[in-house]
């Protein structure tokens, strides 16, 4: 009997992949949809099969800006009058990225199937997600792509500007981290050996901090680097491990909220892009329930969405968005007003996406700041590790002195 795998949804609204046995592919969609479950795909199980291409593909990320530069290009073509089909061909000729590019070949053979085209991006979550599928499906139904297409890009190259501000922002601390930590390395395992012998040749006793480092540089030349490695690799790997509980991942991200200086950033990050996203959906004409389950996906925050998930509940009961993102006290006062006054307006979309242009720009500020401080931090830290290590040298140098006195 054949297995077939299937991608359903079931009345939770969660996705889940399985296997099952049937006759036909026909047979296997009727149990499934007897169950209750709603299918998003199904394909025969073809059995072990060494595919090199599929392993390489694996490996390779679509990035924002790809998907961004699709959905600006797609536009341009649908809005030209270039039908679904010969768009997905050329730009799938034109796509620099493998993974995507065989994504959109894929996509336009279903489409020429008969395939919605939103149901056909469904089948591909590691090139179009949750939001994109939702808002492309929203515009077929409007008769509105190109503008939805549009919209997308946007979005999509607003979040590339605000991840690229924030790398930007952090390569020169993480460079001059990177050196500070060569130097030190490089310092302690080849030039505190070589001075504390001629010390010791001498016969003169080294003084505590030398000491110190002379340990380090004993670890660091031994097998207990071992020790140490063994030891920082099973912290990340017990760490990772307790944040993907539902109680690890909810405590970590409840503690960064709370970090000084990083948690004001991380709020700001994730309420702007609450804001950005929740306003193209609701835009693009998606029912509000189905905005904030995408929303919740998509916040990175674990306290976030569980307050975008208490609020959908609230609105399911007939209550309002504010009032239930206030309750739960994880939004600023300024973002829950803002979005109260789109409420009583009508003007939903356009106050949360004032809220994003707010937010996206207090975060930019909010870098920028970060960098300002964390340069001379990391200045005094390299300066600091080194003047150990020359202190460490020294200091028995002053007691040679005192002898040949």
């Amino acid at each position: 009997m054949p297995t077939f795998v299937v991608r359903i949804r079931d009345s939770q609204g969660k996705y889940r992949k399985e296997t099952l046995n049937a006759e036909s592919l026909v047979e296997a969609r009727t149990n499934l949809r007897q169950q209750g479950f709603v299918i998003q795909d199904i394909k025969q199980s073809q059995g072990f099969k060494f595919d090199f291409q599929k392993i390489k593909h694996s490996f390779i990320k679509v990035s924002v800006k790809d998907r961004a530069v699709f959905s600006r290009q797609f536009a341009a073509l649908t809005n030209a009058g270039v039908a679904i089909v010969r768009s997905l061909g050329v730009l799938s000729e034109q796509c620099s990225n493998p993974k995507l590019k065989k994504s959109l070949l894929d996509i336009s053979a279903d489409v020429q199937n008969g395939v919605n085209l939103s149901d056909a991006m469904r089948k591909h979550p590691e090139c179009f997600d949750g939001l994109y599928v939702s808002m492309v499906q929203a515009g077929e139904v409007g008769g509105v792509l190109d503008e939805v297409l549009n919209r997308l890009a946007k979005l999509l190259e607003d979040v590339a500007r605000l991840q690229n501000q924030i790398k930007s922002a952090m390569a020169y601390p993480m460079v001059v981290g990177f050196l500070a930590t060569a130097i030190f390395i490089g310092m302690t395992v080849f030039l505190i050996p070589i001075f504390a012998k001629i010390f010791i040749e001498l016969g003169t006793e080294l003084p505590p901090l030398t000491q110190f480092m002379l340990w380090i540089s004993e670890v660091l030349r031994s097998w207990r680097l071992l020790v140490v490695f063994a030891i920082v690799i099973g912290g990340n790997i017990a760490y990772k491990q307790y944040y993907k509980t539902p109680i690890g991942r909810q405590t970590i991200d409840r503690i960064s909220l709370k970090v000084p200086l990083f948690g004001d950033l991380i709020q700001k990050s994730s309420v702007a892009r609450f804001s950005r996203t929740f306003g193209a959906l609701t835009r693009s004409g998606v029912p509000i329930l189905t905005c904030l389950e995408i929303v919740r996906d998509t916040s990175g925050n674990q306290v976030i969405a569980n307050a975008i998930d208490a609020a959908r509940v609230d609105i399911q009961q007939g209550g309002v968005i504010s009032l239930a993102l206030q309750r739960e006290k994880v939004f600023p006062s300024m973002a829950i007003q803002m979005i109260s006054i789109g409420e009583e307006t009508g003007e939903l979309d356009s106050m949360l996406m004032k809220v994003a242009d707010f937010y996206e720009d207090e975060v930019e500020q909010a870098v920028k700041s970060l960098t300002s401080i964390l340069e001379p931090v990391m200045i005094v830290v390299l300066g600091g590790m080194v003047g150990t290590i020359l202190l460490s040298m020294y200091l028995p140098m002053f007691k040679v002195f005192d002898k040949l006195g």
